[in-house]
């Protein structure tokens, strides 16, 4: 199975909400790792192969503009409070793959859990030798 981003092509965009369940919750709840179910709508998937994990803790829009250099540098490391994605590429049962992502940005002040998230299916690109 390819493993290099570049062997990898979207098939579609879905940015939806998805709601996510592990089998052993994460020990720190705004640092996920891979959920072991995840439901888009009314389907239900069961994620049987991690196939990678990435994070950005870039700060979008106005956020990118209100933190001092010193300390941007410091949060694009580490992230900051509510900032931050992490990404899995995953193969659920049945054989689809998927990008999914964990938003840690809180969408109002009673809100601060963050959010998963279906971005997009993907499918493995055969490269011609």
């Amino acid at each position: 199975m390819p493993q290099s981003q570049n062997d990898w092509v979207p098939i579609r965009f879905i940015a939806e909400e998805i709601k996510v369940q592990f089998e052993v919750p994460p020990m720190v709840e705004k640092k996920p790792d891979t959920p072991s179910r995840f439901t888009w709508g009314e389907e239900p998937f069961t994620v049987v192969e991690t196939i990678k994990r990435w994070f950005s803790y870039e700060r979008k829009g106005r956020f990118a503009k209100n933190m001092q250099l010193h300390h941007l540098r410091t949060a694009t490391k580490r992230g900051s409070w509510g900032v931050g994605r992490f990404y899995f590429r995953v193969r659920t049962e049945g054989g689809r793959f998927f990008d999914i992502y964990y938003d840690r940005a809180s969408e109002e002040a009673g809100d601060r859990k963050g959010h998963w998230y279906l971005w997009r299916e993907m499918k493995p690109e055969l490269k011609q030798s």
